[in-house]
This record gives structure tokens, sequence and C-alpha cells, in this order.
């Protein structure tokens, strides 16, 4: 039986190829941040705010704000501070906690995604049952749901990830801990479960996608059978919000996990898009072609003083 010291802390070496570029990085990525931050709680606020908004589909948007607000602060606030100059380590426990933090709030998104792609199926496709259909106790529900099987799904690529032994090197070429950079520290033979981690992350966003697509497959079929030009541009106006944050999510998803070689860089770069830039846009896709958020959050900010009254 080999002696193994376990590892205590790892070390992030950050972003690759990006030496000497630090305070720049650290300039953009705290205003996206910051971005990101402000434009979900305005979100929040303009729902929470306006009972006209107190229905199932702002229900969901009030909880994908909450995880667009958790998601960039699992791994932001870290790279924030190295690249300000303090410490690359993080210890041990850190790392299984960003692992964890991350994928439950991305699975949780992934989760949430379907759930309201069937709410606007049920809203377009069954109008005159939909406040039968979605009530409150089915709304929150789903919103649990969502959540508890984010979490099994955390738990399981964690464990999966951390049951094996660190001992040797502990340097992590990336920006946070995440399973693929994480594999190739262990002391072990890890081909057996990387196919397992393989096949969840691309299982379990290939579910939810299925579903998604029947889900608008049939709300296009409903939607062409409207008679009205009208009626047919206000159906697909509250679609198209939800299809451009269901691309947003999975197009990353795909990039990252689900390719054969992976490429640390092009890696980076596409998981700080998805981590930082995301959820900055979601508020934005949300708001600007919907005229009671928009109308909201108009009223929220004259409200702060930020508008003048007409």
């Amino acid at each position: 039986m080999k002696n193994y010291t376990m590892v205590t802390e790892f070390i992030l070496l950050g972003i690759p190829h990006t030496e000497g570029m630090e305070i720049q990085l650290f300039i953009v990525f705290l205003s996206f941040y910051f971005c990101t931050l402000l434009g979900n709680l305005m979100i929040l606020l303009a729902i929470i705010s306006s009972s006209r908004l107190h229905t199932p589909m702002y229900f969901f948007l009030c909880k994908l704000s909450i995880l667009d607000i958790f998601f960039p602060s699992v791994s932001s606030p870290k790279m924030l501070s190295y690249l300000s100059g303090k410490s690359h380590a993080i210890s041990y426990g850190g790392c299984v906690c960003q692992l964890f933090f991350y994928h439950f709030v991305g699975c949780t998104e992934c989760f949430l995604c379907t759930v309201m792609a069937y709410d606007r199926f049920v809203a377009i496709c069954f109008p005159l049952r939909y406040t039968v259909i979605m009530s409150h106790k089915v709304c929150v529900i789903l919103a649990l749901g969502s959540s508890f099987l984010g979490c099994i799904q955390a738990t399981f690529l964690t464990v999966l990830t951390f049951q094996l032994p660190y001992c040797g090197p502990n340097k992590v070429d990336y920006y946070f801990c995440d399973i693929p950079v994480m594999l190739k520290l262990a002391c072990a033979d890890t081909s057996a479960l990387e196919l397992v981690g393989f096949i969840s992350v691309g299982l379990m966003p290939l579910s939810c996608f299925l579903l998604i697509l029947t889900s608008y497959s049939r709300i296009v079929y409903s939607i062409l059978k409207i008679r009205t030009a009208e009626g047919r541009y206000r159906a697909f106006s509250t679609c198209s919000a939800h299809l451009t944050a269901i691309l947003l999510l999975y197009i990353p998803v795909v990039l990252i996990y689900l390719q054969p070689t992976p490429n640390p860089w092009l890696n980076a770069t596409v998981q700080i898009l998805n981590n930082l830039v995301t959820p900055m846009l979601n508020p934005l896709i949300f708001s600007l072609r919907n005229k009671e958020v928009k109308a909201s959050l108009k009223k929220l900010l004259q409200q702060f003083g930020f508008l003048s009254e007409k």
C-alpha cells in the first residue's frame, strides 16, 4: 500500500497565457462582475415591487436572477483577489466548495430553464388552463425541484472528483477548481472516472435540452395556428428571450465539457464568458423585449431618483 502525503491546498495559476495582464483583467472582470450583480438585483427589485409581475413566468425569472448573482460569485471573488496581487492559494476545502457550488448553481440553472420552457408551453398551448396548471404550489415545487436535482448532480460530480487521492502536484492550471483540471492532479488512474463524468455532465444537459426542444416544438406549432400577426408576434416575443438565454447557457457546456481534447485557453475564455458575461446579459435579454419589465424598471429608477418623472 502506497503512502500518500495529501495535498492541503492548491495554487490557482489563473487564466492561461495572460501573464503581465493582471491589472487590465482585474478592471475588466470587476466591471463585468459589478454590472452582473447590479443588473440582476434591479430585475429582482423590479419584479418584487410590481404586483403585475407576480406571475409564474416572473417568479422563475426571479430565481434565474438569483442564480445569476450566485453563479459568478463562486469563482470571481477569488479570481479578482489574486489578480489584485494577493495569494493564489486556495485550501482543499475551499476548492471542494468552489467545484460543488459552481456545478450546483449551473445544474440548477439548466433544470430551471427546462421548467421555464414548460411554463411557456402551458401558457401558449393551454392559455385557459394556465392559472390552474401553474398554480402557486406547482411553481414552488418546480423551483425547489430544480434546486434539489442540481444539488444531487453537483454532489455526485464533487464526490466523483475528490474521492481521488491528491498527493503530488498542487498547481491548478486554471483560474478556479473545476473537474477537468482537478482530475489531472490526481495520483490515480482517472480514465474510468473521466468517462463517467463525461456521461454525467453530457447526459443531464442533453436530457434538459430535449425536454426544452419538445416544449418549443409544441409552442411553435401552436403559434403558427394563431391567425393574427400581432398575436403571433406577442407569442414569439415572450419566447425569444428565453431561447436566447438557453443558447447562452448550453453552448458553453458543450464547448467546455464535451470536447474530446480539452484546450485550456479556449476553455478559460468560454468559461469566463459563461461565468461573467452571460449572467450580465440575462437581465438585458429579459428586459429589453418585455414592456412590463421595462415599465417596472423605469418606475423603480424614478423612485430611487435616477430618472425624472415626466
